[in-house]
């Protein structure tokens, strides 16, 4: 499902883009609506009675950002649009499926590098079917850490003040424009850490179980507190940083509470 939903992606990266503008600089284009109908028709042809939270629905008004004990699948058709619409090719499909509100199946596929990121709750996580784990770095001073921005421009300031400590630390920070396939590549060892704040549970619920499944540590923003993927923050690492880190970008957690 995810690969097909992949080649659709793939095939429209080339081509000229039918663009919409769900906010100033957040953009939808007719590939992410198609890809996602797609999906979303095929999974309730299998299960009928599952429920959904999937971007582009939830940005129409026709759904809630809300997780119950109902399985629940969460859909983002396509993660990184900004880059899909300029071509750069980074961006996937996202896949979770929740129950009793715990993401127990993920998938994340970037057609553009045939890159497959796959995890089932207490089984492991894989790329394109070869078992991954998060690097052993224990050193912030020796870590890539990935990152990303809110659309929300009114945070900008705080956001910046907290990567300029965050790259004072660090050996060298990406933002590369995929939530998903940040936390993935934290997952399979190229990437120490991504933090964020302003994303939403699709971006994150199948890349947290792939990361967790491959060793990784997963919260929100502050110290004490175990990742909701509705709360719009995360902090995404190898264990050997994960507390160093939070110490920094804690900061974070009182600017983005909705």
């Amino acid at each position: 499902m995810a690969r097909k939903a992949g080649e659709k992606i793939k095939v429209a990266f080339g081509a000229p883009k039918q663009i919409t503008f769900k906010a100033d600089i957040d953009l939808v284009t007719k590939t992410d609506k198609e890809v996602e109908e797609m999906l979303m028709g095929a999974i309730r042809g299998r299960f009928p009675d599952h429920k959904f939270v999937a971007e582009e629905n939830v940005s129409d008004g026709k759904g809630e950002e809300v997780l119950t004990e109902a399985p629940t699948w969460l859909i983002d058709p396509i993660d990184g649009t900004t880059n899909f619409v300029h071509k750069f090719p980074f961006c996937c499909v996202s896949i979770g499926l929740a129950i009793n509100k715990q993401v127990v199946v993920g998938v994340v596929y970037n057609p553009m590098l045939d890159e497959l990121f796959t995890a089932i709750k207490g089984q492991g996580a894989k790329k394109n079917g070869t078992p991954i784990q998060v690097s052993t770095t224990d050193s912030l001073q020796q870590s890539l850490v990935a990152t990303g921005f809110p659309y929300d421009r009114s945070y900008t300031k705080q956001v910046l003040e907290v990567l300029q400590k965050v790259v004072e630390k660090v050996r060298d920070v990406r933002r590369a424009g995929s939530a998903a396939l940040d936390m993935c590549y934290v997952a399979s060892g190229v990437f120490e850490a991504y933090y964020e704040n302003g994303i939403h549970a699709w971006d994150v619920a199948a890349g947290s179980l792939i990361l967790l499944e491959a060793g990784g540590v997963v919260s929100g923003f502050a110290l004490d507190k175990e990742l909701d993927i509705c709360k719009r923050q995360i902090v995404a690492t190898n264990a050997g940083i994960a507390k160093e880190l939070r110490l920094i970008v804690k900061d974070l957690e009182s600017i983005y509470r909705v």
